[in-house]
C-alpha cells in the first residue's frame, strides 16, 4: 500500500493532474474530515502537529512523539500522507536520516524538510543521508527554503537565491521545491522556470488565485497550520461565549457527531 500511496502522491504532482491542493493536518481526526473532504492527499503541519501534542513550534517536539502521531494518523488514511519535520530536529545529517526512515516506517510518503536559516549544505547534507537511510525506499522529499519567509539576506535576489538553492537541493535527491512567502506571480514564474521541480507554494494573505499559481508554474498549494487556526479561534472564541453564559456559538452548525464517529468506526 506505501508503494501505491507514494506512486499516487508523485502523480499529484505532475502537469495532467492541475495544482495538487494540500490540506495540513494535526492528528487522526482531522486527516479523516480532510480524506472525506475529497482530499487527494494530506499533509501535517508542523506547527499544527506540535501544538496538538502539547509543544510549541520550532523543533520543541520529541522525534518518538512525532512518529507515534504519525502512526496514529496513517492507521486511519485512505490517502497519501506527507510529513512536516522542520529542519529534521537535528543538525546531524545522520539522525535525520534515520528519522525520516522511520516516518516511512510508519507509512508516510513523504516529507518537507527545510534550510531555515542554516547554509544551504547543510540541507543538501541531511537530503543525501536521508537517501542513503532508505537504502531504495521511496520516499518524496520536498525541499524547503526560507529565503522568502524569513528574509534571508542573500546574493543577488530572492528568486535568484531560491533557485540557485533548491537546484542544490535536487543535486542531493530532493523530488520537490518548497517556496513558502513566494506571493509575486512573476516570481512563481521565474522560479518554476528555472527548476525542473513541482513548485509547492503556502497559502498566505497576498498569494494570487489557484488558477493563476498553476499558469504561472505552480504545482502545488499547501496552506501550513491555518486549518488548525481557524478551528481553534472557533473553539476559544465559543467558551469565551459559554464563560459569559452564552451557549449560542456551541449550539450552532457544527460537525455531526454520528458522521465523526463513523469515519472513525471503520478505519483500519
Amino acid at each position: 500500500m506505501q508503494a501505491l500511496h507514494h506512486q499516487q502522491f508523485v502523480q499529484l504532482h505532475q502537469a495532467p493532474h492541475g495544482v495538487l491542493l494540500l490540506p495540513n493536518a494535526w492528528d487522526a481526526a482531522s486527516v479523516k474530515i480532510f480524506e472525506a473532504s475529497g482530499a487527494k492527499a494530506v499533509a501535517t503541519s508542523s506547527a499544527s502537529l506540535a501544538w496538538a501534542c502539547g509543544y510549541a513550534d520550532g523543533g520543541a517536539l520529541p522525534p518518538d512523539e512525532l512518529l507515534d502521531a504519525v502512526a496514529r494518523i496513517t492507521r486511519v488514511l485512505k490517502v497519501p500522507l506527507t510529513v512536516d519535520m522542520e529542519d529534521g530536529y537535528s543538525q546531524d545529517p545522520a539522525e535525520v536520516g534515520r528519522l525520516a526512515a522511520e516516518l516511512v516506517d510508519v507509512c508516510a510518503v513523504g516529507i518537507n524538510l527545510e534550510d531555515g536559516s542554516d547554509a544551504p549544505a547543510l540541507l543538501a547534507d541531511k537530503i543525501r543521508a536521508i537517501r542513503s537511510a532508505l537504502k531504495g525506499k521511496p520516499l518524496f522529499i520536498n525541499a524547503r527554503t526560507d529565503v522568502y519567509l524569513r528574509k534571508l539576506k542573500v546574493d543577488g535576489t530572492p528568486a535568484q537565491a531560491s533557485i540557485a538553492r533548491l537546484k542544490l537541493y535536487q543535486e542531493a535527491g530532493a523530488d520537490g521545491a518548497f517556496v513558502p512567502g513566494l506571493t509575486a506571480l512573476p516570481e512563481v514564474e521565474e522560479i518554476s522556470a528555472a527548476i525542473t521541480l513541482p513548485l509547492n507554494v503556502m497559502a498566505m494573505p497576498g498569494l494570487p488565485a489557484i488558477a493563476a499559481l498553476q499558469a504561472a508554474g505552480a504545482r502545488r498549494v499547501s496552506v501550513g497550520p491555518s486549518p488548525f487556526q481557524v478551528a481553534y479561534e472557533h473553539a476559544r472564541t465559543s467558551v469565551e461565549a459559554l464563560l459569559k453564559q452564552d451557549l449560542s456559538p456551541l449550539l450552532g452548525p457544527k460537525l455531526d457527531y454520528s458522521t465523526m464517529n463513523k469515519m472513525l468506526t471503520f478505519a483500519r
